[in-house]
């Protein structure tokens, strides 16, 4: 097809060489032929001469021309969490079905991050944003909504409810967790949450104290340990958790990533799950299953969260609709392995781990 002379710099240059109206072109380059009904031996056409020639549309100069550039920003606390990407992914896979780029963001739990992130999306001209917010105050998310830029928040949401939000039942799964427990017979059950003050959290807590309140079971707060929802968070309060004079027989892990520092700790006590003491974990993962104890979790409708938040952000950027009464809670599922059994004996339990590590 290529002739020597022929130099294609634009759209026109490309129809012109085709014999094909500019618009057809353009449909087809921009992935809507089957919307147009343009046969199939038209694009392939239309697409052959664009690789011929190495022809690419400018999307920059196209968003600029339409006001829109078909670019989501998406910003996650930690991408190294399976949580966070898994959501990444299906958020990216569901955006690429409706045509639209993701620039993908990591604001490593760091809200002056978080800030600098949302500053560097609106600098972009993203036509949305989705994003799992890391602290307490909101301000700067809020902003962006003053500034036009649609937001929908996941996994957490904001007090008043004034950004769209969808996530998961956080009190109503961390409720089940202990009920569970509690059925199993544990009475003396620990709870180690994530960043204190935040939504999720604040529910999970409630949803512990209430379970046991619920069974006429006191509420001890020395219990209740944790700030954050890393590993070393895990790790460190169920040191010091069995190093109390009356251990729980049972642990609740706010996060995946505190559960593996639950095990390593439990590990080097030498204790065994479920027999010594039972863990329940917040989160689960493909790979909890294949534990020598396949962890009890509370799953949380992941891909389901994901894909909510894209049709959501898309309404609003298309419809131009408020949003701001939507926030979406799923139920969460309570899925049993093998790590909750019947509560140990203290004495047997100290005689399982030997001596206390220090």
């Amino acid at each position: 097809m290529r002739k020597p002379d022929v130099k294609v710099k634009n759209i026109k240059d490309l129809a012109a060489v085709l014999g094909i109206s500019v618009t057809t072109v353009s449909r087809v380059l921009n992935g809507k032929a089957s919307l147009y009904r343009i046969s199939p031996a038209t694009s392939d056409k239309v697409m052959n001469a664009a690789r011929e020639f190495n022809y690419f549309p400018n999307s920059i100069a196209r968003g600029l021309r339409l006001e829109k550039t078909e670019t989501l920003g998406l910003i996650i606390p930690d991408i190294s969490n399976p949580f966070f990407a898994s959501m990444a992914r299906t958020i990216e896979l569901e955006s690429r079905r409706q045509g639209y780029s993701i620039i993908l963001c990591d604001s490593m739990d760091d809200m002056q991050t978080e800030k600098e992130l949302l500053q560097l999306l609106g600098s972009r001209r993203v036509d949305g944003i989705i994003l799992a917010p890391v602290g307490k105050k909101f301000d700067h998310i809020r902003e962006c909504g003053k500034k036009g830029i649609p937001v929908v928040i996941i996994d957490r949401y904001m007090p008043g409810g004034s950004i769209p939000f969808i996530t998961a039942d956080n009190y109503q799964g961390a409720r089940d967790a202990v009920e569970h427990l509690i059925s199993a017979g544990h009475r003396t059950i620990a709870c180690i949450q994530g960043l204190k003050g935040i939504s999720i959290n604040t529910d999970r807590v409630n949803g512990y104290t209430d379970a046991l309140k619920s069974h006429g079971l006191p509420v001890d707060e020395s219990l209740i340990t944790g700030d954050d929802f890393g590993i070393e968070n895990g790790y460190a309060s169920t040191r010091m958790l069995m190093n109390r004079d009356n251990p729980p027989t049972a642990i609740f892990a706010f996060s995946n990533l505190i559960a593996l520092g639950v095990l390593r700790a439990l590990n080097e006590y030498g204790l065994h799950i479920p027999a010594d003491v039972s863990v329940v974990s917040f989160d689960d993962q493909p790979w909890f299953e294949f534990l020598a104890s396949p962890m009890t979790t509370v799953e949380q409708p992941r891909e389901k969260i994901a894909g909510m938040a894209v049709d959501v952000l898309l309404d609003l950027i298309k419809n131009k609709s408020s949003g701001a009464k939507t926030g979406i809670m799923l139920k969460p599922a309570l899925i049993i392995r093998n790590s909750v059994g019947r509560p140990a004996a203290a004495s047997s339990r100290v005689s399982a781990a030997g001596t206390k590590p220090v």
